[in-house]
């Protein structure tokens, strides 16, 4: 029964194989369960892929299995139309196309256990890549933020420097109005004179005006350490919001690219052993020797081939024959009296009709 099966995998005629050796029957067989298996790596392969895709178990299942059959069928296909030769050279040209349909066919199965094979090495590479875009990320969003925030810190800087200039202008005042008091300068008097008190009325004006801008500022500068803070906060937020994305970034193509910059000679050789897997049917068949199956094979193609050109010359000679029957029926035909005085009756009728239709045209237009 598995014998059986297999069989059918090869594509072989098993009408053809049941009238062969156990030997033809096993050869068979054996390629059969190559294709069987092949397109069992393939749907393994497929349902890994897609489930980096779709996230889906069941999904992925789904469309891997169909992926799989599609592969089997394609590997049927391509072995089945392998046909012996009595030339090695004749072989491999006619399975020259097929083994570049198995080496894409070697391609696309590797590639996603290749990923999960090396899915440690990959997680590493896409973590390195997904630190590098968060970094790369907070820098484009902060290229938003950060001159405005810079703005507001230069003017809070400018506003705190005013009051610092505000004091030390009262500072001076203060020293000034008591160095008069004091007989240290100005008049050089001692005590409390005019211009003692024009000196202090001064400095007790600019003292008014410096906390007036003390007030003032405080509230600009307050103001704009919100607007910073909430700038802050949006840029926060927005970094939060962009940050799912950099997470996800761990789909089909980005493994593949992943992949891509591992050491490619580990890929290499799992990419060889898909390629020996899904190419050793193919060269079974050529290395293999001409046997009983290819032959009757042969015979029977032969017979259909012989068959076919038989009809085929058959009913040529029917159809020239027949034309030569009709062309001599009417050429006989036409020498008798009987049909030529027929047809000139009807002739001289139809003309008759056409010349009375006419008239009634002509009539009825007047």
């Amino acid at each position: 029964m598995l014998q059986r099966f297999f069989i059918f995998c090869s594509g072989a005629d098993t009408a053809i194989l049941e009238d062969c050796s156990p030997g033809e029957n096993t050869k068979y067989a054996g390629i059969g369960a190559t294709v069987f298996f092949t397109a069992v790596m393939a749907a393994i392969a497929g349902s890994y892929a897609l489930y980096t895709v779709f996230d889906n178990l069941f999904t992925a299942i789904f469309f891997g299995l169909i992926w799989g059959l599609l592969i089997f069928n394609l590997d049927r296909f391509i072995v089945s139309t392998i046909k012996k030769r009595d030339n090695f050279f004749d072989e491999f040209l006619q399975a020259t196309p097929r083994i570049a349909l198995a080496i894409i066919i070697a391609i696309v199965i590797s590639k996603p256990l290749e990923m999960k094979i090396f899915e440690k090495e990959i997680n590493q590479v896409l973590l390195e890549e997904k630190n590098d875009m968060t970094l790369a990320n907070k820098d484009q969003l902060a290229l938003q933020y950060t001159p405005a925030i810079d703005a507001l810190t230069a003017e809070n800087e400018a506003l705190k420097q005013e009051i610092a200039d505000k004091e030390t202008s009262v500072n001076e005042l203060y020293e000034t109005y008591i160095a008069e008091a004091e007989g240290r300068a100005g008049t050089e008097l001692l005590g409390k004179g005019p211009v003692y008190k024009e000196k202090r009325e001064k400095h007790d004006a600019e003292l008014a005006a410096l906390q007036e801008l003390r007030i003032t500022n405080a509230e600009k500068i307050e103001t704009n350490e919100a607007q910073m803070a909430l700038l802050a906060k949006e840029y926060q937020d927005k970094v939060a919001e962009t940050q799912p994305v950099i997470d996800g970034f761990d789909g089909l193509m980005a493994r593949v690219n992943a992949l891509d910059k591992l050491p490619w000679l580990p890929s290499f050789f799992i990419f060889l052993l898909f390629l020996a897997i899904e190419t050793s049917p193919i060269i079974a068949k050529l290395l293999s020797p001409k046997g009983a199956y290819d032959l009757k094979l042969e015979e029977e193609e032969s017979a259909l081939k012989s068959w076919v050109a038989q009809q085929k010359t058959q009913r040529d000679v029917l159809v020239t024959t027949d034309r030569d029957v009709n062309n001599r029926v009417y050429a006989d035909i036409a020498e008798e009296q009987e049909l030529y005085d027929y047809k000139r009756k009807i002739a001289r009728s139809l003309l008759q009709d056409q010349a009375n239709a006419f008239y009634k045209k002509q009539k009825g237009v007047l």
